[in-house]
């Protein structure tokens, strides 16, 4: 729910006295609120104006034949009135600091426009010093708005007794003066420049998606095995959300529909050996086609308390480069890694890598039993500058790799919105930047932040090629989720390079469908060899996969976008094996080079979807649902009502309330579609 524009939290907050728990709540709810935002920048400048020009005014002094006159007056008077002159001469003060604003504003308007930042650099175990100004808004009127343009940040000095008017305002003052102030600035804007000027551009959706095109039905008979790396992202379930919570339909390339099925928390059984994950099995009959089977893979990651985790040797490379400097970029990612650290103990050690024009570390590898000066030099960051991102990378894998904890975690958790513009640049140069640190044994996690500029694509594949995962954060709440609930899930890789090959049976299956991997497709002969590479499965991590299964007969046999055939038949069946499909598993131990082999088979048992597994329906649904916003040719005979019925008597046991919010984001998604 957004903020009421008299809410004074909003007040509060742009004057920066709100406690830490209170700032990342209003933050949460400025993000994607460009109206409020609006509201928080134009308090914070007319504070800022009002407090510089104020200070800076000297105070009232008389003359001493005025205070001579005065004086005479007091002694003469028999009924003073020292209220009225006091009030009277406090509206002159305060008349006379409000022109002097005017005035000093277009002074302002004509001063050139800049900012030079630095990082802090510290030694290890010493608290961060002060940063240094940062970039801030000063409002200037343009028709009636308050815009902003970059100044470096006054110091406040304290207000004395000898100078009541030049101390600084308080909340309800300030809230008092800000519609006398943004006239007087108004009025002397337009004597200035009469000439009207246009309205500022609206900032252009540079957001990308790399183009996903739906698997087709491919044919046992010429295609008996499919063969593709498994996927552990969930970003796409998030961005969609993000979309959705705004009223907009989601990019088709945004829904990747094995991120939104990798989401969810499933019930299937953890593994009861050493294997690091176990494997689960379903077929039942095809929820949005009824002469269609269709089968669910499920694996369970073996998971690990947090008490048990081995050692971690943590890098976080953050963005600090002006794209991120929004509600939902800065402030939410430092909120977000704060409750990270906050589950570190004291055999975890954290370093903290900035990137923007420059690289620079700010916190070198630093024990978490000083947990207060790790989140201390994390509040100290300050977004601006371009963004050289190579360099960023470049330094925290050599942090990394300096810290190294032999059978511990060893990672670098990027944060950014993905928009880089300087150094390295193109997404190729990047990538490839990426698989070479990834051979030093040191993982990836990446985190997305914001709207408008996120660069999915790129993200997605760093973290691919990074040995890692890929998460949107668009609220705390999703933060909560992916740093403290998955916490070694995020942190802790139990199997690496992992592949899934299946295997057809031709006399149970004609034709089949791989639902979602689209850009994790493997060639069949990358499953035996092991210098490929491939997805990772984190502690606790779940996988899920779905084929859509076409039984035997002529129709199976027809390739895609083909007629009829005349010369081709169904294969002879082979043996008199009543499975359906056997699934091969490939993965390496997370430190290995050599591959092992898992293998399972499944039979079909004809059950109807009603009487599947509350995962397999909702599985189902949630891949339905992705479906119909991609508007795929497969979609069948699916409509939002169906997702909603199929997803409402399978929501389980749902203690996360996970389940319950995709009800609401296809009810969303129904209405908006339907306008």
């Amino acid at each position: 729910m957004s903020l009421d524009f008299s809410d004074p939290r909003l007040t509060a907050y742009a004057l920066d006295e709100l406690d830490a728990v209170e700032r990342a709540a209003v933050e949460a709810q400025l993000a994607g609120d460009p109206e409020r935002r609006r509201l928080v920048e134009e308090i914070r400048a007319t504070a800022r104006l009002l407090t510089e020009h104020l200070q800076n005014e000297p105070s009232p002094k008389l003359a001493p034949e005025q205070r001579a006159a005065i004086e005479a007056r007091l002694q003469t008077a028999t009924q003073p009135k020292p209220k009225r002159r006091w009030y009277h001469a406090s509206w002159v003060t305060v008349a006379a600091s409000l022109s002097l604003l005017a005035i000093g504003l277009g002074l302002l308007l004509t001063r050139p426009n800049a900012v030079v930042r630095s990082l802090p650099l510290v030694g290890i175990n010493k608290v961060c010093p002060p940063s240094p100004p940062s970039r801030v808004g000063v409002a200037t009127a343009k028709r009636g708005r308050i815009d902003d343009f970059d100044v470096i940040a006054p110091s406040l000095s304290p207000a004395t007794d000898l100078s009541p008017a030049t101390r600084p305002l308080n909340m309800a003052e300030l809230q008092r003066s800000a519609p006398l102030t943004r006239h007087l600035v108004n009025e002397q804007h337009r004597s200035a420049a009469p000439e009207p000027q246009p309205e500022p551009e609206p900032q252009p959706n540079t957001e990308a998606y790399d183009r996903i095109v739906d698997n087709p039905f491919l044919s046992v008979a010429q295609n008996p095995l499919s063969t593709f790396s498994i996927d552990v992202d969930t970003a796409s379930y998030a961005n969609v959300r993000r979309f959705l919570m705004q009223d907009q339909r989601p990019p088709k390339d945004a829904v990747r529909i094995e991120e939104l099925l990798n989401y969810f928390p499933y019930h299937d059984p953890p593994p009861a050996g050493d294997e690091p994950f176990a494997i689960n099995i379903e077929v039942a009959r095809c929820p949005w086609n009824a002469d269609h089977r269709l089968a669910r893979i499920g694996l369970m990651g073996k998971p690990i308390a947090n008490d048990k985790r081995p050692p971690s040797n943590l890098v976080f490379l953050i963005d600090v480069s002006g794209s991120m400097d929004q509600p939902n970029k800065l402030p939410l990612l430092k909120a977000a890694l704060r409750m990270l650290v906050e589950q570190l103990g004291e055999n975890d050690r954290v370093a903290l890598v900035v990137y923007a024009g420059a690289s620079g570390l700010v916190l070198p590898s630093t024990s978490c039993r000083h947990q207060p000066e790790i989140l201390s030099a994390l509040d100290q960051l300050r977004a601006g500058g371009s963004t050289n991102g190579g360099a960023g990378i470049q330094l925290a894998y050599d942090q990394a790799v300096r810290n190294f904890i032999p059978n511990g975690t060893n990672r670098v958790i990027l944060a950014t919105d993905g928009d880089f513009n300087v150094g390295v640049t193109s997404q190729g140069e990047l990538i490839r930047l990426i698989e070479a640190k990834a051979k030093s044994r040191v993982f990836l996690s990446v985190l997305g932040f914001g709207m408008g500029n996120i660069k999915d694509s790129t993200l997605e594949r760093l973290a691919d090629k990074g040995n890692g995962h890929y998460a949107y954060i668009d609220t705390l709440r999703e933060a909560r989720k992916e740093l403290v609930e998955q916490l070694g899930a995020t942190l802790v890789t139990i199997a690496k390079d992992v592949k899934i090959q299946v295997e057809f049976n031709p006399a149970r299956v004609g034709a089949y469908r791989l639902i979602g991997y689209e850009n994790r497709l493997l060639r069949n002969e990358d499953f035996h060899d092991d210098t490929k590479d491939a997805g990772e499965i984190g502690a606790g991590h779940h996988v899920t996969a779905l084929y859509e299964l076409v039984p035997p007969g002529p129709e199976a046999v027809k390739p895609a976008g083909l007629g009829p055939l005349k010369y081709q038949r169904p294969a002879e069946p082979v043996g008199s094996s009543r499975e359906s499909l056997t699934v091969k598993l490939r993965y390496k131990q997370p430190d290995g080079d050599t591959s092992r082999l898992i293998e399972r088979g499944v039979v079909d048992e004809g059950l109807d979807v009603s009487r599947a597994s509350p995962d397999f329906q909702f599985a189902g649904a949630v891949a339905g649902f992705g479906m119909l916003l991609r508007d795929s040719p497969e979609k069948g005979t699916l409509t939002f009502d169906g997702v909603l019925e199929l997803a409402g008597s399978s929501l389980g046991d749902d203690a996360s309330g996970y389940r319950q919010e995709f009800l609401e984001l296809v009810r969303k998604a129904k209405a908006l579609l339907s306008r």
